[in-house]
């Protein structure tokens, strides 16, 4: 219960807990992983303040509000294999003990992802609103900031008094996320409006890569949202997920979130509108004739380099858990020159490079240790050149701000060809997994990566091109390859579409 008066400092209890789950992978996501990258109080708000992360904007508006920040703790497990259910307990539990024993709160603002699954969970955020609703009553709002690929329907967020999407991806504005959320919570509780929640699903699923929200048509469909919200005479905020592809579950796939004052059939009727869109351009939205086969994508970045068009970003998208090793054969196998592969998942491997020293030569067995479809391992034969653990604040325009932990970490160099290896999961986004190697973008004619989309708010600008190479691993540009059992797949495009004719190229 609310037990404040207007003219009292709020006490407001913030957490954050995301993780992208990808429920075909069999490696769950452990508890040392997520201990490993813990932002726990007390140094959360000094840690996270100003940051382009959900709970970066949303301490940044705390602070302006002079509010009392309850601060609990920030854990991003990134998109891997399922959250291990002990990992979901302890986090879940020690957020609702420290709820409980935290005394009087005036608002809750939590900081999640939408798309987290554990063995025995197919909508763990679902569960992790319900508890705290539990626990801190009817009465006391709970804002969320949620990724863009969140898998959303109407149970999942009913517990929240109201949810906020990214509205970029890459994900540019998740600080700005944590603030929209963040303001409406003080509107609220100072009594200016009463927001009401509405949620639409178009059936309609794409594979992360063309979730990109630069790509036509969804550009438009996004940017509308946001005019259209901005433009109103009355609060309003419009969310566009595009969903999480690679995790079979139930609700899967894009949602239309709307959160209005008061207002619940306009709020549905705006929601069916952008809903309709979607689903409009479902077949528009599958960008095929971006994909290139593995062979096709390198003797294209060949082409590009000899005709002096460098550097060619090689994205080897459907890697799911940094470790798949296809693009990484293809390029030693062919001897192509100045060659940067970033961030190669592998602690094994590490620890043996670690021992051997640096100035060691060394051949190691790298890679594909997640799952069959990884490739297999790789021999990679080189000098190590660096070896020690590396933390980092990022530079980039996507993770901006946020603390890198790569754990410990070797770099190897063939003669051709720059390969990181980490001991923990990350995603190289921006020039940071070179510069902090003391190495520069300049010196590379291709670097291959493993994002999805985030990459492209810095590499788009400076790379002569993205070439977009389709492996096996399992995050596919064609989800009907996918074994999916919980997707509504009969009510859900693509997979109640004619087969589609032709070949990608």
């Amino acid at each position: 219960m609310n037990t404040h008066t207007a003219a009292r400092q709020y006490r407001i209890a913030i957490a954050g807990f995301l993780q992208e789950s990808v429920t075909f992978i069999d490696e769950l996501t452990t508890l040392a992983q997520c201990k490993a990258v813990e932002i726990a109080a007390p140094g959360l708000v000094d840690t996270l303040r100003g940051s382009n992360t959900g709970l970066g904007g949303i301490i940044d508006v705390c602070e302006r509000e002079n509010a009392e920040i309850v601060p609990f703790f920030s854990v991003n497990g990134g998109a891997a294999g399922p959250i291990s259910d002990e990992v979901y307990d302890h986090y879940v539990d020690r957020l609702i003990e420290g709820l409980e024993q935290a005394g009087p709160l005036d608002g809750v603002l939590l900081d999640l992802h939408g798309a987290m699954v554990t063995p025995t969970r197919l909508d763990a955020d679902r569960e992790t609103l319900e508890r705290v609703r539990a626990v801190v009553g009817p009465d006391v709002p709970i804002m969320v900031a949620l990724d863009y690929h969140a898998n959303l329907d109407a149970d999942t967020i009913v517990q929240a008094s109201a949810v906020f999407g990214y509205h970029f991806s890459p994900h540019t504005d998740m600080g700005l996320t944590g603030k929209r959320a963040a303001e409406c919570l003080f509107r609220t509780l100072r009594g200016e409006i009463d927001p009401v929640t509405v949620l639409i699903k178009p059936g309609v699923m794409v594979p992360s890569i063309f979730s990109a929200t630069g790509l036509e048509p969804l550009k438009s469909i996004v940017l509308e949202s946001i005019r259209q919200a901005e433009n109103s005479d009355r609060y309003l905020d419009i969310s566009i997920f595009a969903g999480f592809s690679y995790a079979d579950v139930p609700n899967c796939g894009f949602s239309v979130v709307v959160v209005i004052d008061r207002d619940e059939a306009g709020a549905l009727a705006i929601a069916e509108d952008f809903s309709a869109r979607i689903l409009e351009s479902r077949e528009a939205l599958s960008h095929r004739e971006l994909i290139y086969s593995l062979e096709d994508g390198i003797g294209k970045a060949r082409e590009l380099v000899a005709s002096g068009h460098r550097p060619v970003v090689l994205l080897e998208h459907a890697d799911r858990m940094h470790d798949s090793t296809y693009v990484l054969r293809a390029v030693l196998d062919q001897e192509l020159p100045k060659v940067a592969v970033p961030y190669l998942w592998d602690p094994a491997a590490v620890a043996e490079a670690m021992k051997a020293g640096v100035g060691a030569e060394v051949t190691l067995q790298v890679g594909s240790h997640s799952s069959e479809r990884a490739g297999g391992p790789v021999t990679l034969s080189g000098k190590v050149v660096q070896a020690g653990r590396v933390t980092y604040r990022a530079t980039g325009p996507y993770f901006t701000g946020r603390v890198v932990e790569l754990g410990n970490t070797v770099v190897i160099d063939t003669g051709k060809a720059m390969v990181s290896l980490t001991s923990l999961p990350s995603t190289a986004v921006d020039d940071d997994c070179l510069t902090q190697f003391g190495r520069s973008l300049d010196e590379f004619d291709y670097v291959v990566l493993r994002s999805k989309t985030h990459f492209r708010a810095y590499f788009e600008p400076v790379s002569a091109d993205i070439l977009i190479v389709d492996t096996p691993d399992w995050g596919p540009a064609d989800l009907t390859l996918l074994p999916y059992r919980r997707v509504p797949l009969d009510t859900t495009y693509p997979f109640n579409a004619p087969p589609a004719s032709g070949s990608a190229g």
